[in-house]
């Protein structure tokens, strides 16, 4: 995600901890940076809650120090037992999480915030085998969409506690904002129809589909631009075209600017074994700012949206995105918080304590 999860707070890996110490729970977190970050101890405890963050990087580490990381992290529970184990990030945190918990023989918890299996990390050899094996002996698993759940479900039939956890927003940042004043923040043009996304502008990402649209989109409306932000790829060129405004890499709070911007926001998903199983948290991000969406139809999409907001081929999402910009239409879509989020895994941990 581009993000630390440490120092910017971002996203589910922060908040599933985090919810769950303000919900009472005493939580210690061991994050194994794949990159160069720097080893250290963050404690984030306060009158409301008890959350320390310890991290240690793969890079930096010796050759072999890194296959002693397990054992390392048993010692330290060892000492300190937790009373349940939850892994989360990827496979290998997911596999280690598991044999942590048997060896100190105490419930595991898997989160999965992806399908792991469409990552790169799923051709390591063993690794699929070991992963499946981590979630069979999960008392919980959380998914991030109802299509990965029900794929769990079907694969892991014992484990009796599968469910969806989408990811939440920070709705202090995703919310309805004055239309004109976003604009102008992010000097964009104040009259004209914009249509845009933000977020991975890659052929892996399928925003193919929305550049092949504006191609449609600029000749039935030549006074519409296209907006766009986050990361690009050589293999991938942005449209060149004088009505096509990038933005680059924004932060958090620019990308809520943005959505309060446009008049139009596009989710591109790959019809993939990543894209179907995935819930895009740009949906939840885009609807808290009452900005009209239109999506691909695939995955938990086609559950959430209306059938006049999802889209299977360029030409159909360039006609609906002409459609949306002449008429706005408010959704009556539940945004969740990220603590509605969180207490249902709580009351399903508190089932493990009795």
């Amino acid at each position: 995600m581009s993000k630390d999860v440490i120092l910017d707070k971002y996203a589910r890996l922060y908040e599933i901890p985090n919810q769950l110490a303000l919900l009472g729970h005493d939580v210690e977190c061991f994050c194994l940076s794949y990159q160069s970050h720097d080893d250290g101890t963050w404690d984030e405890s306060n009158h409301s809650r008890k959350l320390k963050w310890h991290s240690k990087s793969y890079a930096k580490c010796k050759k072999l120090s890194i296959w002693s990381y397990p054992f390392y992290l048993l010692n330290l529970l060892r000492e300190n037992k937790p009373d349940v184990i939850i892994g989360a990030s990827d496979m290998p945190h997911i596999i280690m999480g598991a044999w942590l918990a048997k060896k100190l023989d105490i419930p595991f918890v898997a989160d999965l915030y992806d399908n792991f299996e469409a990552y790169g990390q799923a051709q390591v050899p063993f690794i699929k085998i070991l992963f499946h094996h981590a979630l069979n002996q999960a008392q919980i698993i959380t998914a991030t969409s109802q299509t990965l759940a029900a794929k769990i479900q079907i694969e892991h039939p014992n484990v009796k506690n599968i469910f969806a956890m989408p990811s939440a927003i920070n709705q202090n940042i995703f919310k309805v904002g004055n239309k004109s004043e976003a604009r102008k923040s992010l000097s964009l043009p104040l009259n004209a129809p914009l249509i845009g996304t933000a977020g991975g502008l890659t052929k892996m990402k399928g925003i193919h589909d929305l550049f092949d649209a504006w191609e449609i989109i600029k000749k039935e409306n030549p006074s519409c631009y296209l907006v766009l932000a986050g990361p690009t790829e050589p293999a991938t060129p942005l449209p060149d075209d004088d009505n096509v405004i990038y933005l680059g890499l924004l932060t958090h709070q620019d990308v809520a600017t943005l959505f309060q911007a446009l008049d139009v926001g596009v989710m591109c998903i790959p019809d993939d074994e990543f894209g179907r199983y995935c819930f895009p948290q740009k949906a939840y991000e885009m609807l808290a700012c009452n900005l009209n969406v239109i999506s691909s139809a695939i995955g938990d999409m086609v559950y959430l949206l209306e059938d006049d907001q999802l889209f299977t081929n360029s030409e159909e999402l360039a006609l609906k995105s002409l459609e949306k910009l002449n008429h706005f239409k408010n959704h009556n879509i539940d945004v969740p918080t990220w603590r509605s989020s969180i207490n249902k895994l709580n009351k399903k941990l508190h089932l493990l304590f009795t």
